[in-house]
């Protein structure tokens, strides 16, 4: 059974656990692992802290998590060994719930999260060229994907 909480202080190392895995097969299959920076480094930057944090247990264990703000779904990560197990689509559950309309913006290449969102009611509205967030080395193209909650 998948438990959603509030994130806590003390799940900080199982965050940066989770982050690191999942950022890496992201990345494989969008811009290249070269472009990897661990949690550890790119939270503060890239504003994890500034929205709602949620996370995912089972069994008691961290597996997942999910950070957004009334229009914006920022982060959604879940432990590798967790994928296709409902983890990451009880996070996005989360989100939406709190928001009558909300939009992410998503590597292209990443099928698996663009199947989980289209899915879940999210639809492209457009296609972004640009830099890496959080890592501006790197050139990266993206999707904004946007979900309304029906009237």
């Amino acid at each position: 059974m998948i438990h959603i909480r509030p994130y806590q202080p003390t799940d900080w190392p199982r965050l940066c656990e989770i982050h690191d895995a999942s950022r890496l097969d992201e990345l494989s299959l969008t811009v290249g692992t070269e472009a990897f920076l661990p949690l550890e480094q790119t939270a503060e930057n890239e504003g994890l802290f500034d929205s709602r944090l949620f996370v995912a247990e089972v069994n008691t264990v961290v597996q997942g998590f999910v950070a957004y703000s009334d229009e914006e779904l920022t982060w959604l990560y879940v432990d590798p060994k967790f994928y296709k197990q409902g983890v990451g689509r009880a996070l996005v559950r989360q989100a939406v719930a709190d928001s009558s309309s909300m939009e992410l913006e998503l590597l292209e290449g990443n099928s698996p999260a663009l199947a989980l969102y289209l899915s879940e009611g999210f639809r492209v509205i457009k296609r972004i060229e640009g830099r890496l967030e959080g890592n501006p080395d790197f050139a990266a193209v993206g999707l904004v994907l946007r979900h309304d909650v029906p009237e």
